[in-house]
């Protein structure tokens, strides 16, 4: 499967808007020298959900894309590690959390659906 423009996948738009999120909420207290700890590896494991989602969305062969699909899960994972631990060493608060959380489970459910149609497909 090829898809021509991967900006008009839903589950990207959605992936997008989180990295935005991600990168702009005020509601992260990071300590001075958390900027290249956790921070950093939140941010860079947030980023690579899209990316790989437009990436994979270039590929000529379905296996290929699923192949990145799933990549895209495995950092979506990660993220969602970053949060538990964010929320934990109280640089975010349980509530803002769950909102997360409930972003990331939100995408990874839209993913998996489109893994589950790409295998699927007639």
């Amino acid at each position: 499967m090829y898809i021509n423009r991967f900006e008009d996948l839903i589950v990207w738009q959605k992936a997008h808007d989180f990295v935005k999120r991600i990168y702009k909420d005020s509601e992260f207290n990071f300590p001075d020298e958390e900027k290249y700890g956790i921070e950093s590896q939140l941010k860079r494991a947030v980023v690579s959900v899209p990316a790989n989602i437009a990436e994979g969305s270039r590929r000529h062969h379905t296996k290929e894309l699923i192949q990145f699909l799933n990549i895209a899960q495995s950092s979506l994972s990660e993220v969602r590690y970053y949060l538990y631990l964010s929320k934990d060493l109280g640089y975010i608060t349980e509530n803002k959390y769950k909102v997360l959380l409930d972003d990331c489970l939100e995408i990874d459910k839209m993913l998996n659906s489109l893994i589950y149609k790409l295998k699927n497909k007639p």
